[in-house]
């Protein structure tokens, strides 16, 4: 275990993220806020930190190997998620306690978008849009930014790129070099991004709304620089329309959208088979919605039922969490419904959460094989993905991912019910901080603000394990890790 080396990454990640201070820091200033000092203090705290760190082991420079990048990468989530609540602690608006601003931090940089704000609208523009920024940067990964530059800083990245890349197949490049891969992932993402802001724009939101709502739909995170979400703009259908677009775009495989933009064609798309699967599970889900929403009357009219529906579905679905209504409190069995769909989350290699489709397609694939075993013991099925066989070590892993995520999932559950809460508030707690997603049922249906300190603290930490996909947090847990 090369320390000095994690060490010095550290260092220079925390300078590196200090930057980010900047940029509410000059909205401040812009809107003549109160949050100036709170974010000067803030960037000079994690700016002082980081050279606290890199200085006395500026020079060692050594190649990571993977148990390196594990541990590089859960301890910088830990440590950017807790150096990221100081604006939340230091400024006089919002005036929370320390769990609260960690909660919020760690809900931003995940991008889960669970909240413990009430009173969005009243707090200043710099606060709002630190919020958003937090969730913009969390989404592709702060490792892949901070990889595209290490070549430049003498430090090797695949094994961060490795332990950061969300999905089954981690070894998978895009470019022939690791610092082109990235590089490539945030042309792609930052394009989004802007395309999603002028969207918004031209379909009725100020600037300062736009710029903001892009950052957390293209980060498939959902926080809103509103109380109500998405359903502060309910007389701007378009702006909806925006959202659902960019939201499922967001949730695609960002490897297609490079393939795509490279050859100048998008059947890329369509002979991906966990695009086709990620397409059919958001189509049945929506007609589903539509239907119930249509048949109890919910809203006046098939528009309305078709627009909400088709909305909600893709929000959940992708794991953004933006709502334009009360889904939680809808009628029947949709809330769970569409709690179940977050399970299965967006494609590998997307800003969402949730298991990944491309799990999701394995398991029922590897499901269908047993099942043809017992009618043919001694036949020779092998599991295909796009005409090809996939590795047993993949399903493996899968299985292994699975098992471990239910493990855990039931753990946690059982914790926060011993915290007070109900079921449903327990287990949608869970799923939507596991998954990524935001918005449970029960208690957590709107925000996080009645839980107990020691219930946030725990979300905390499923938020961190949906992030970083379990394994490379449960890692850092087995004794064989620390092995020599």
């Amino acid at each position: 275990m090369h320390l000095l080396v994690i060490q010095r990454i550290l260092g220079i990640l925390l300078m590196i993220f200090s930057l980010a201070m900047l940029p509410p820091l000059v909205t401040s200033v812009i809107y003549l806020d109160v949050t100036f000092e709170a974010f000067f203090y803030s960037f000079a705290v994690i700016l002082i930190s980081g050279i606290v760190l890199w200085l006395p082991v500026k020079n060692r420079k050594q190649e990571l190997r993977t148990r390196d990048g594990f541990l590089v990468v859960a301890l910088f989530w830990t440590t950017l998620s807790l150096f990221g609540a100081i604006p939340f602690i230091l400024a006089p608006q919002p005036d929370i306690s320390i769990t609260d601003a960690i909660f919020e931090s760690f809900s931003g940089l995940t991008t889960t978008g669970s909240t413990i704000l009430t009173g969005i609208d009243t707090l200043p523009e710099s606060i709002l849009f630190y919020r958003q920024q937090l969730q913009w940067l969390g989404g592709m990964g702060i490792i892949v930014l901070a990889v595209a530059i290490m070549p430049m800083l003498g430090i090797g990245g695949m094994q961060l790129y490795r332990a950061e890349t969300p999905g089954p197949v981690k070894d998978t490049k895009i470019t022939p070099r690791i610092t082109e891969t990235a590089k490539a992932l945030w042309y792609i993402y930052l394009s989004l991004t802007v395309l999603c802001a002028a969207g918004y724009w031209l379909a009725g939101m100020n600037l300062f709304d736009a710029i903001g709502h892009s950052f957390s739909t293209v980060a498939i995170g959902g926080f809103s620089t509103h109380d109500a979400s998405m359903g502060y703009f309910i007389d701007k259908p378009m702006i909806e329309v925006v959202a659902i677009i960019f939201m499922f775009l967001s949730g695609i495989n960002f490897a297609l959208h490079f393939a795509a933009w490279r050859y100048r064609s998008v059947a890329s798309y369509f002979v991906d088979p966990e695009f086709r699967a990620y397409v059919l599970i958001l189509l049945v889900v929506a007609l589903v919605t539509v239907f119930y929403l249509y048949y109890e009357g919910v809203f006046d009219g098939i528009e309305r039922s078709l627009l909400h529906g088709i909305f909600q579905t893709v929000s959940i679905g992708t794991t953004t969490g933006f709502t334009t209504h009360q889904y939680h409190l809808w009628p029947g069995f949709l809330p769970v419904l569409l709690l179940f769909v977050s399970f299965v989350g967006a494609c590998a290699w997307s800003t969402g959460g949730g298991m990944k489709v491309i799990r999701f397609l394995l398991l029922i694939k590897q499901g269908s094989r047993e099942i043809m075993r017992i009618i043919h013991p001694n036949a020779v099925i092998p599991i295909k993905i796009g005409g090809k066989p996939v590795s047993p070590r993949i399903i493996d892993s899968i299985w292994g991912f699975f098992s471990a995520y239910v493990a855990v999932f039931a753990i946690m559950l059982l914790i926060l019910m011993m915290t007070g809460l109900d079921q449903i508030t327990a287990f949608s707690a869970v799923a939507a901080t596991m998954n990524n997603l935001g918005p449970g049922l029960g208690e957590v249906g709107s925000n996080y603000a009645s839980l107990s300190d020691s219930a946030k603290w725990i979300l905390c930490f499923a938020m961190l394990l949906g992030r970083l996909e379990i394994f490379t947090l449960l890692v850092l847990l087995t004794p064989a890790f620390w092995r020599r």
